[in-house]
């Protein structure tokens, strides 16, 4: 009797996979594999889930030891106009010609982003988010005053 309800629970189990890769299928063969098409629901809760999980424990208690002035925050403004609005646009909106093209498409700045410490950010930055288009950007010491370009957005 424990053997047929094994069998049964894994011809269940065989039954759910085989259908899911035939949706898959399905939807890749008839729009590819193209950045062009607007994400899915899960894709987006995917591409978040891959943001929250970037970051390690214990990043979000950090605090920023760089204090906030006009000079940090000038510097800030030129280092996201140099290397951020590319793709995140001058406003933060992510609407911004190549990252409107990335799959899935730059977040906005303005709305996703504001629920990240300094600290998360920061790491973000550094080490960029695997299965998006966030690269890594390396930036020593000097470069962390730059955390702060998502302040002005």
């Amino acid at each position: 009797m424990r053997s047929l309800i094994w069998f049964l629970a894994g011809a269940i189990v065989l039954v759910i996979v085989v259908c899911s890769a035939g949706l898959i299928f399905l939807k890749t063969r008839t729009n590819g594999f193209s950045a062009r098409a607007e994400p899915s629901v899960i894709e987006r809760l995917v591409a978040r889930q891959a943001r929250a999980m970037a970051a390690p424990a214990g990043t979000r208690d950090r605090t920023n030891p760089i204090g906030d002035s006009p000079e940090v925050l000038a510097d800030a403004r030129a280092h996201w106009a140099d290397h951020c609005a590319v793709c995140h646009a001058n406003n933060g909106s992510g609407d911004a010609e190549m990252g409107k093209q990335m799959y899935p498409p730059a977040p906005d700045m303005r709305a996703e982003t504001q629920n990240l410490t300094d600290a998360e950010l920061f790491y973000i930055i550094q080490n960029g988010i695997r299965l998006s288009g966030m690269p890594s950007w390396e930036v020593g010491k000097a470069a962390m005053r730059r955390i702060r370009g998502n302040w002005f957005v």
